[in-house]
């Protein structure tokens, strides 16, 4: 199958999302939303309770799992120093509410999420998209500016950063909108291997 590759504009609807199949490369364009706290997920619960106002609507749009250091620029905008993926199933517990809730359309950082969450997006209309390990370089490089800070009274990491970008990727879909995962994919490939990996290993130990 030729990989196929997508630049995709932020808001984006449902129809464009379902075009999208576990593996593909994906660059975005357009405005995010980002934050590495687990806090900031519980205060995102409360939200859409009732508890307390959004900061943001984020309905249509990308919710990613990246830790960022910001700070002020001489003229009172903020910036961002760097930005980096965080590990997404630190986060199973809140985005099965969080996908629907927020009315999101794509979500991401590394490693994947859970089961329970990939039928959340799959009802929804809504994918994960698997950002480069390390790639801060290449993260941070596609920031054209920050539009907004959600709760700035939270640490750094922790706030919810509103930021444009230009060609943010390549990124990979990860789970698509049709349930399927490139993690339980190589889980699978990996589990087909054990045995065969197994006994390659006793064979050499007896050759010794």
């Amino acid at each position: 199958m030729s990989l196929r590759e997508h630049d995709l504009t932020l808001p984006i609807g449902q129809d464009a999302i379902k075009e999208l199949r576990a593996g593909d490369l994906v660059y975005l364009s357009g405005e995010i939303f980002a934050t590495a706290g687990l806090p900031t997920h519980d205060r995102l619960l409360r939200c859409i309770d009732g508890q307390e106002e959004l900061p943001f609507d984020m309905r249509n749009g990308a919710l990613f799992h990246l830790g960022s250091l910001n700070e002020e620029a001489e003229d009172g905008s903020l910036r961002i120093v760097y930005m980096n993926p965080t590990t997404s199933t630190r986060f199973n517990g809140h985005m099965p509410r969080l996908i629907p809730g927020l009315g999101l359309r794509m979500t991401g950082g590394k490693g994947g999420l859970s089961a329970e969450s990939a039928r959340a997006m799959a009802e929804a209309g809504c994918v994960y998209l698997g950002f480069l390990g390390g790639g801060a370089e290449i993260i941070t490089a596609a920031i054209r500016k920050v539009t907004g800070i959600g709760w700035p009274e939270m640490i750094s990491h922790y706030r919810i950063a509103r930021i444009e970008v230009e060609r943010l990727g390549p990124l990979t879909v990860g789970i698509d909108a049709h349930g399927n995962s490139i993690y339980d994919t190589t889980l699978e490939a990996a589990a087909g291997r054990r045995e065969e990996i197994l006994a390659r290993m006793r064979t050499q130990r007896e050759g010794t």
